[in-house]
Parts: C-alpha cells; structure tokens; sequence
C-alpha cells in the first residue's frame, strides 16, 4: 500500500506499507500471508476474481488485535496514518472524520479486492506532464488524486478518498479555454478581487454553452461542445501561450486574505490561473455538487486549487514514486478505466 506522506508534508515522498506477500513453492505450489497487523506475518488467502483483478483474504483477523483493545489499535493508526496523537488534534470536527476514517478503514480487516489503474497517457502539448499528485484536503488529510488532460479540459480523480468525495470521483475539472489574469500581490489579497474574477468566467462558461445549443437547436453552428470535452488537445496550450506571463518567469502569488490552507509553505509565484469548478458534497457523498474555483499552475510538479465556495486551497505536489508496467495500452484504454472506477464510487 502506498500511503500520502503525513498531513500537511505535500512534498514528502509516498510511504510504504506491505499488506501480503506469496511464497512460490515446487511443483506450482504457492502459499499466502496477510502482513496486516503487529504480530508479523500470517495465514491468507488470493483470490483472482477476473481480468485486472483480484482479492485478498486474511484468515487469521486475531493477528490484527491489540491487547490493549481497539483504543490501543486507534492510537497506534493514529501515529502511522496521522503522524501524531489525539491530544495533538484539537479540533473536534477533524476528530470526528479521523474517528470516520479509522472505524470505515478497520472493518475489512485486509479483505480487500484491488483494481488495476493506468497512468494517463500524455501529449507533447499537454500543460503539465499528467500523473500522480499529493494534495491537501483540510480536515481529510493528505489524498492521492491523478491529473489527466482530455481535449481542453484538466480532470484530477481522486485514487483515495474521505468521507464526503469517494475514490473515483472527478474533484477538480479545469476549464483550459479560460484563462483567468490574475492581478498584482496587493489586489490578489482582497479574495472579493478573486472572486469576482472566476465568477466572471464561469459566466462566460454558461453564455457560450448557451449560445453553442441555441445555435445547434437552428442548425446554423456546429454541435455545441460540452466544456468537459471541448476543443483539440493543442488548443489550450495555444491559448496559454499566448497570455503574458508564459516565459516561464512565473508572477507572484499569494493567497487572498480569509482563504484558508493545510500549510503555508505554498509557492509564491505561479504560471498561470485557469477557471476550473470543484466537488463538494455532505458525508456519505450527499447532495455533491460542483462549484466555481480557481486552478493555478505552480510548475511542472505542483499546482493548487482554490475552492472559491469553501474559502480553502488545495496544494498539489507530484507523486516521484515510479510504478512499472502501469502505462494505459491505450487511451481508450484509460478513458474505460476512469469510467469504471466512477463507477465504483457512485
């Protein structure tokens, strides 16, 4: 299992934790242990339960057991998952979703069932090189999502979850199309001067999808694209180019006033800023609905999200852990993978 570095350490590398390894004996023989728990390794079993994937079976769970009972297991997650103990977490609402977390996460007990995943395939005009990032998600702690170029759309998926946005789900989408001019330090403060400038392009957003059906309803245009989907690969890194601040020198950045971060060790210069909108939803992954932010590109290993409805920021860093045989064979390949996953989630 790889696991995100602890909360708000974005920059750290992935840890590692064995959850079972297979003894190859003579004769095509092969013996299981689930390697769960603090008592070393133990009796379990693999199932292959089609193409792509598989399922593991601990079938010895008293291994995982603490003799100081589950209070005992909860603090001993806490300082591997965590970093740090209860008395160090004060805030109650953050408590409660650890407390979610280690209840939802226990219960399987390695009974687990894996699905293959691709990386994204990429394109020499893509913004940045697509893949794996760490980003910071408030009370939830640290996440893995994966960021993926389709057309002139940026999608980031979450591969781990929370409570409220499950594995699969499209967390942020990013608008190419819409570049957002970001103003000088002393405005970009003011998070009214921010505000007004996404909501501005997330009206430009609704007009030309409204404009798009009216004329594909007359037949005087092309069919209306819908923004996840829009235009040719090239054309956002055309649009990019053509706006000030892309040599590569970056402008200064600093988050608005009353937004809040994990961490205040975010890069103070950036790129360029897109129009992207967010998913938000309740516990349980109740009434989810996407709402307006604002994608900012840092460099070739880090970008953020400001989630404009939430006053918060996400920060993203690449995930520099390198996975063998993990290309997508194709991008059909991977646009089937990302569909199934959703559905998992959904």
């Amino acid at each position: 299992m790889y696991l995100p570095p602890h909360d708000p350490h974005v920059d750290d590398p992935m840890r590692f934790k064995p959850l079972f390894r297979i003894h190859l004996m003579e004769r095509k023989a092969a013996t299981v242990e689930c390697m769960y728990g603090h008592r070393g390794p133990h009796n379990g079993h693999i199932q292959i339960v089609k193409k792509d994937e598989f399922s593991t079976k601990c079938n010895q769970t008293d291994h995982h057991r603490m003799p100081g009972g589950r209070q005992e297991e909860f603090r001993t997650w806490l300082r591997e998952e965590w970093g740090r103990t209860l008395e160090d977490i004060f805030h109650e609402h953050m408590q409660e979703l650890i407390l979610m977390k280690f209840i939802y996460t226990s219960q399987y007990d390695n009974c687990l069932t894996y699905r293959r995943i691709y990386l994204p395939p990429s394109r020499p005009d893509d913004l940045i090189q697509p893949g794996l990032f760490k980003g910071t998600y408030g009370s939830h702690g640290l996440e893995v999502v994966m960021l993926s170029f389709h057309g002139c759309v940026a999608r980031g998926t979450k591969i781990t979850g929370d409570p409220n946005i499950p594995a699969g789900q499209q967390t942020v989408e990013v608008d190419l199309r819409h570049r957002i001019q970001l103003p000088d330090v002393e405005n970009l403060r003011n998070f009214n001067e921010l505000s007004r400038l996404v909501l501005e392009a997330r009206e430009q957003v609704r007009q030309e999808q409204q404009e798009g059906r009216r004329e594909a309803e007359a037949g005087t245009g092309p069919d209306p694209v819908p923004a996840e989907d829009g235009g040719k690969p090239g054309d956002a890194a055309a649009t990019a180019a053509e706006q000030p601040g892309q040599s590569g020198q970056g402008q200064p950045f600093v988050l608005p006033v009353g937004v809040s971060s994990r961490s205040e060790d975010y890069p103070r210069t950036c790129r360029m800023c897109f129009y992207g909108t967010g998913l938000i939803a309740g516990h349980g992954f109740t009434s989810p609905e996407r709402t307006p932010g604002a994608f900012i590109l840092f460099d070739e290993d880090r970008f953020g999200f400001v989630w404009l409805e939430l006053k918060s920021f996400s920060l993203y860093s690449r995930v520099q852990a390198t996975f063998r045989n993990a290309d997508a064979p194709s991008p059909q390949a991977f646009d089937e993978m990302l569909e199934n996953i959703q559905s998992f989630a959904s």
